[in-house]
C-alpha cells in the first residue's frame, strides 16, 4: 500500500476511535502502520486506543515508537507519561487538572477529539479546574467544560469552585477566571470552606489549585495578582501547597507568603503547564523560585498523613524531576 493508503486507515481509524468502535479503529491503525512504519501519528492514534481498551503495555510501545519516529511528537510524550504513570505503579491515583484542559478554545469538540480519547479514559477519578482557554477567552463561559465534566465534582456553573478530602489531605479547586477579589463570592465561599475545615480532626494537611498563577518566571506576570486575595485567606489558614498552569513550563517556589516572602509558614508553589502545547521562554525569576525548566509530562503527588512529595515525570524520557518531600505546617 502507498503512503496515501497508510493516512486514510489513519483518518478512518481516529473517526472510529472517536465514536469508541475501538476495535476496528485499532485494526485500521495497523493496517496504516503496515503501510507506512514511520508513520507516528499512526503509532501515537494506536497507543492511545490501546490504552483506552485498557492495554497500557502495548499502548506504552507504541508511545515509545512514535517518539523513537518523530521526537518532537508531543501528544505521544505526554501520553507516554501518563501512561507510564498509570501502568503499574498508580492504579489508585487521582488526577487533577489545572486549566486549558481541551485546547485552543475549550469547544465541546476540542473535548470529545482531544481530551476524552486521552485523558477521558480517567474521568472517574479526576477532578478537574477550568482555564481561560475552557470556553472564557472564548466568552462561553466554560460551557463545555462543564458539560464534559458534569459527571465529576465542579462547583456551580456560574461559579467552578468546590472541595473535597482524600485521606488526611483537604484539596480546594478554585476558578481564577470568574471574581477571586477580597470580598468577592468566591473568596468568601473560600474562606467558610477553611473555617469550616479547620476545626476536621482528620484533615492536617491543604493543597490548593487553579489555573493563573501569582509568582511566575513567566508572560503571564502574576495575572495582575488576580488570585492576591485568595493567597491571602489560603495563607492566613495554613494552606501547605498551591498548583498552577496557565505559562507553558515547570516552576517550584519555595515556602513563601502572599507578599513574596520566604518563610516556613509559607506555601509551596507549582506551575505545571506541561501538557503539551508549544512551552514558553521564561522571563525575569521572581524571588523564592526554587527550579525550573522547559519540558513536557506530568507532576505527580504522593499525599502522606503529615506531608508530601512530588517528582515530575518528563515525557519521553521517563526522567524523574525535581524530586521534593515536604512536612506540612
Amino acid at each position: 500500500m502507498s503512503p496515501d493508503h497508510a493516512e486514510a486507515h489513519n483518518n478512518l481509524g481516529y473517526m472510529l476511535a472517536s465514536r469508541q468502535r475501538f476495535p476496528e479503529a485499532i485494526a485500521h491503525f495497523e493496517q496504516a502502520i503496515a503501510a507506512n512504519p514511520e508513520n507516528a501519528n499512526a503509532h501515537t492514534n494506536l497507543g492511545v486506543t490501546l490504552a483506552q481498551t485498557g492495554r497500557l503495555d502495548d499502548a506504552v510501545a507504541e508511545f515509545r515508537k512514535a517518539i523513537a519516529i518523530k521526537p518532537d511528537e508531543t501528544v505521544a510524550r505526554t501520553q507516554l507519561a501518563l501512561g507510564l504513570a498509570m501502568q503499574h505503579k498508580m492504579p489508585e491515583a487521582f488526577v487533577f487538572t489545572t486549566g486549558d484542559n481541551a485546547y485552543f478554545d475549550g469547544s465541546a469538540a476540542d473535548y470529545n477529539n482531544c481530551y476524552k480519547p486521552r485523558w477521558g479514559r480517567h474521568l472517574s477519578r479526576t477532578y478537574p479546574s477550568p482555564g481561560n482557554h475552557d470556553g472564557y477567552d472564548s466568552g462561553a463561559n466554560g460551557a463545555s467544560y462543564f458539560d464534559y465534566f458534569g459527571s465529576r465534582p465542579t462547583g456551580d456553573r456560574s461559579a467552578g469552585y468546590y472541595s473535597y478530602t482524600l485521606g488526611n489531605w483537604h484539596i480546594i479547586s478554585l476558578n481564577s477566571n470568574v471574581p477571586a477579589g477580597a470580598g468577592s463570592a468566591q473568596v468568601n465561599w473560600l474562606t467558610g470552606d477553611l473555617i469550616t475545615n479547620s476545626r476536621s480532626a482528620t484533615a492536617r494537611c491543604t493543597l490548593a489549585y487553579w489555573h493563573h498563577p501569582l509568582f511566575t518566571s513567566g508572560p503571564s506576570a502574576g495575572s495582575n495578582g488576580m488570585m492576591k486575595a485568595a493567597w491571602d485567606v489560603l495563607y492566613q489558614y495554613g494552606v501547605d501547597v498551591v498548583v498552577n498552569g496557565h505559562d507553558h513550563f515547570y516552576e517550584r517556589y519555595f515556602p513563601q507568603d502572599p507578599n513574596a516572602i520566604r518563610g516556613t509558614a509559607g506555601i509551596a508553589e507549582y506551575i505545571v503547564g506541561t501538557g503539551g502545547a508549544p512551552l514558553y521562554d521564561f522571563g525575569p525569576t521572581p524571588p523564592n523560585s526554587a527550579t525550573k525548566f522547559r519540558t513536557w509530562g506530568v507532576l505527580y503527588f504522593t499525599l502522606r498523613d503529615v506531608g508530601w512529595d512530588s517528582v515530575f515525570v518528563e515525557a519521553g524520557s521517563e526522567a524523574r524531576l525535581d524530586f521534593t518531600s515536604s512536612l506540612c505546617h
